[in-house]
């Protein structure tokens, strides 16, 4: 059997209040709603057994009918979680208010509890991150656990990725020792807060990384497309223009897209293709998981986006 990608950070119950018209701040706005199960670790875990690469969860979820509800949508998916935590209250919520046009407005979370996922639940469950073939954590985490994974990393020889999710989480990061991190996933807004030298060019901040040690930096731009950057090679791609209903999840879509390519042993050229066709698709939906596709179609649809 494969060696899993082990996928660590939150797992959500996504409200999605969806504009009908233009928001007016301090007044009332009508919209649709909808329930998906979202948390980043959780919507890449799902996203991958969907596309058939054997995945486990380490999260948190509430004793309520929320985390019974999200367990089962994530062990249907073919998620496996054989460390998860489960707590006696709520369920972690993502409630985000997307404007007309599907882009976020603003968005709370609540009741996540990824400090739980301590250092000494994860030394617990060694063994089987040792069976890992990569390991990706969310920002959400403690810092403390994501110098432990960083840590496990280097001694073990398994690829650790890190998506820093916004801004407040990823600015914790500033403060890390970063030495030897496969990859970092920013978005131009969470790039300065994770660097000491905020203020200064992105060129600058992408060299203040490589300097401190972190191996790949793939640097997200929205519609002008995504960059991976290595001290040896960069890697560019532009993004596909589409009609987009919901941005939820699209990040996360991208980041499993190219794990999906790391799985099937592809060039980082081909699994941007891969990582951005995915993104594009889940634009296309509501929720932030394309559940219409399999492995052989999404592979199907690159060309499609990407023609040689």
């Amino acid at each position: 059997m494969s060696k899993p990608v082990i996928c660590i950070g939150a797992a959500l119950v996504d409200e999605l209040f969806h504009a009908t018209d233009k928001i007016i701040p301090a007044s009332t706005s009508d919209a649709t709603v909808t329930k998906t199960a979202g948390g980043v670790s959780r919507n890449i875990a799902h996203q991958l057994a969907l596309l058939g690469v054997p995945v486990q969860l380490i999260s948190v979820f509430g004793n309520d009918s929320d985390g019974d509800w999200l367990k089962q949508v994530c062990t249907s998916a073919g998620v496996k979680l054989d460390a998860d935590i489960t707590i006696q209250g709520l369920t972690g919520k993502y409630t985000g208010i997307l404007n007309v046009d599907g882009s976020l407005f603003t968005a709370f979370l609540t009741n996540a509890a990824v400090h739980l996922i301590t250092p000494e639940h994860l030394e617990w469950n060694r063994s089987l991150l040792e069976t890992a073939s990569y390991i990706l954590a969310d920002a959400n985490v403690n810092v403390e656990t994501i110098e432990w994974l960083l840590n496990f990393s280097k001694k073990t020889g398994i690829p650790f990725i890190i998506e820093p999710v916004s801004v407040p989480p990823a600015s914790k990061l500033a403060g890390i020792d970063l030495n030897g991190l496969y990859l970092l996933t920013p978005n131009e807004d969470e790039l300065p807060v994770i660097c000491h030298e905020a203020m200064s060019s992105t060129k600058k901040q992408v060299d203040e990384l490589l300097e401190r040690g972190v191996k790949n930096i793939w640097l997200h731009n929205g519609i002008h497309g995504s960059t991976i950057i290595a001290k040896e090679k960069t890697t560019y791609l532009h993004a596909s223009l589409v009609d987009v209903l919901d941005c939820t999840g699209a990040g996360d879509g991208s980041l499993s897209g190219f794990l999906l390519g790391k799985y099937l042993g592809k060039d980082d050229s081909d699994c941007l293709k891969i990582a951005h066709t995915l993104a594009s698709e889940i634009l296309q939906v509501n929720g932030a998981i394309a559940t219409h596709l399999t492995q052989d179609k999404l592979l199907e649809l690159v060309p499609k986006y990407f023609p040689e």
